[in-house]
């Protein structure tokens, strides 16, 4: 029998990962190295669209017992997120970028730095939930990654918000 992942521990990695990734996608922005921008913003893309289809369709309905409506802002959140997404893939897009494009990319990969923070401490109420629950959320988690749709396809095709 397959061993369960650890929905807690997994969602902490992702978190570092797609942390170090945004501090390298400001990074190359402001340092002009375009092409090592877009190849970070893909694996951003490829990380977190299982990352946050986790997110919205198992963990946010879990935590709904403990933060109640408070749920529904971090959808809000997410569109934030997925709105600041497309932007820094239109304008990685351009053949140039001028350099108050580049700022306004790096600054928005930054901003994004705060979702990460923020997202990162429902492990804390995560760790609440009886095995069962995380049980489930560990199921969802493997089944998020096994359809592994990109970010901003998911948000375009499969998302329900």
């Amino acid at each position: 029998m397959a061993t369960k992942l650890d929905p807690i521990f997994e969602f902490r990695q992702d978190h570092r990962k797609v942390r170090d990734l945004l501090i390298d996608l400001a990074g190359s922005i402001e340092r002009g190295q375009i092409e090592k921008a877009r190849t970070i913003l893909g694996e951003i893309d490829t990380l977190v669209g299982p990352h946050f289809r986790y997110e919205e369709e198992a963990l946010y309905p879990a935590v709904k017992q403990f933060l109640g409506e408070y749920v529904d802002s971090l959808l809000d959140e997410h569109d934030g997120a997925i709105n600041t997404a497309k932007t820094a893939a239109s304008l990685l897009a351009k053949p140039f970028m001028s350099p108050e494009e580049a700022k306004e990319a790096a600054k928005a990969a930054r901003a994004l730095l705060v979702h990460v923070s923020n997202c990162d401490g429902l492990n804390i109420l995560a760790e609440r939930l009886p095995r069962e629950a995380l049980d489930n959320l560990a199921h969802q988690y493997e089944e998020a990654r096994k359809a592994a749709v990109p970010l901003l396809k998911w948000a375009e095709t499969v998302r329900a918000h």
